[in-house]
């Protein structure tokens, strides 16, 4: 097989385009920062950074306890079931609206940064909201014809201080009949 496209992508709907830069999902975690979550964190990874660990070492070094950098988004990950849902949750649903969206049953996230901003602090609650940065044209890549897009999460606090950005690049596709 040549790897030529065996058909074509239909243009980007109006509405994907309208979604560029709009804010989309804002949530709130189901619970506030809290110090056991990030003991059993540091714990799994054996991370004994005293930051973490003592609330003098805190005091001195960043005022308050702070949860690690890398446990950003686990404050807004739903739970699978909570009381009163009735779908599961599903993060990063724009992601999934786009495969619908664009017909293209196929995805992987092809790379992720985080940017920190304000650190997390015991007793915030962190709210997230999704924002899809760009669609491309179509490509074609060894896994099939599709689309790359990026989307953004923006984690606050509930002062509205930028915590962190997570931005995730996605690969949406078709596979090529075989």
């Amino acid at each position: 097989m040549s790897g030529a496209p065996t058909t074509d992508l239909a243009e980007v709907p109006d509405d994907v385009l309208a979604r560029i830069g709009q804010v989309q999902y804002e949530e709130e975690g189901g619970f506030p920062v809290e110090h056991g979550y990030i003991w059993t964190t540091c714990a799994a990874v054996e991370n004994g950074n005293p930051l973490f660990w003592d609330d003098e070492v805190a005091a001195q070094l960043t005022d308050v306890p702070i949860a690690p950098p890398t446990m950003l988004s686990v404050w807004f990950r739903p739970h699978h079931w909570s009381p009163g849902r009735t779908e599961p949750a599903v993060p990063l649903q724009a992601h999934f609206d786009l495969k619908d969206d664009l017909d293209l049953p196929e995805a992987i996230i092809s790379s992720n940064t985080i940017t920190f901003h304000d650190p997390v602090r015991i007793g915030d609650r962190v709210r997230s909201r999704q924002v899809l940065r760009s669609v491309s044209d179509p490509k074609t890549t060894k896994l099939g014809r599709g689309r790359f897009w990026v989307i953004d999460v923006e984690y606050l606090n509930q002062d509205d201080a930028l915590l962190g950005v997570e931005s995730y690049t996605a690969f949406g596709y078709r596979r090529e009949a075989s």
